[in-house]
């Protein structure tokens, strides 16, 4: 999966956060700690004035986990308080546990990024697939990896396309962005910055789809408030 060249702002974490608040549930599993709750305030950004289906759904840090910078716990000491972690929960802490910090605190975490994308998944794929791309989802890799081992379609699918921003030499073809914001714009630009194909948001169909036609020959293709993009 290609990745842009530059990061999307912080703040469009903000829209993970406003979408679970209408998919959380109250955790009665165990396991969730009541990290459902209502997520913290946050300013409009451009993403989270999305009026779509992300909107109404979910969720991608990167969509591949990270390893925690820093001095962590080594694995012969990943153990908690009492009971013990099963093989894959351990797998998931490697490398991910800092120094004097809770292995099952960071477990929790972990399991709550899988619950709430487990739920996402199930009222609206597109907007977990779109979450896991534009790194909404923590560490969205290793824990579907390790923790929700029954949504590797949706990585798979997250693989083949790529956020919002600028991508470099993408594969030509159709594109379709996974929002309906009137405000996603783009641009393929060839080697010498021609403009090769370009598109308002002007929507199409029923569902008000933006779709991008990427020609062969595109050296930079450039997106804004488009949040993510798959293949047609």
């Amino acid at each position: 999966m290609r990745r842009p060249l530059h990061r999307r702002p912080a703040a469009a974490a903000a829209v993970f956060a406003a979408l679970l608040a209408l998919t959380a549930c109250s955790s009665s599993d165990g396991t969730g700690g009541g990290a459902d709750g209502p997520p913290k305030a946050a300013g409009p950004t451009r993403s989270a004035a999305v009026p779509d289906r992300q909107a109404e759904a979910a969720e991608t840090a990167g969509p591949t986990a990270s390893p925690t910078k820093g001095p962590v716990v080594p694995d012969s000491e990943l153990k908690p308080v009492t009971g013990s972690f099963t093989e894959k929960e351990k797998k998931y802490l490697s490398g991910r546990v800092p120094q004097n910090t809770d292995p099952a605190a960071v477990l929790q975490t972990g399991q709550e990024s899988c619950q709430r994308l487990e739920r996402t998944a199930k009222r609206d794929r597109d907007a977990a697939v779109g979450a896991i791309i534009a790194g909404d989802v923590p560490d969205a890799e290793a824990v579907i990896t390790h923790l929700c081992t029954a949504q590797k379609p949706l990585l798979a699918t997250a693989k083949t396309g790529f956020g919002e921003g600028t991508v470099s030499s993408p594969k030509a073809g159709g594109y379709r962005a996974l929002t309906t914001n009137p405000a996603c714009t783009w641009q393929a630009l060839d080697a010498d910055g021609k403009v090769l194909a370009s598109g308002p948001a002007t929507g199409s169909g029923s569902e008000g789809k933006v779709r991008a036609d990427i020609p062969a020959g595109t050296r930079e293709f450039t997106s804004s408030a488009c949040y993510a993009w798959l293949p047609v």
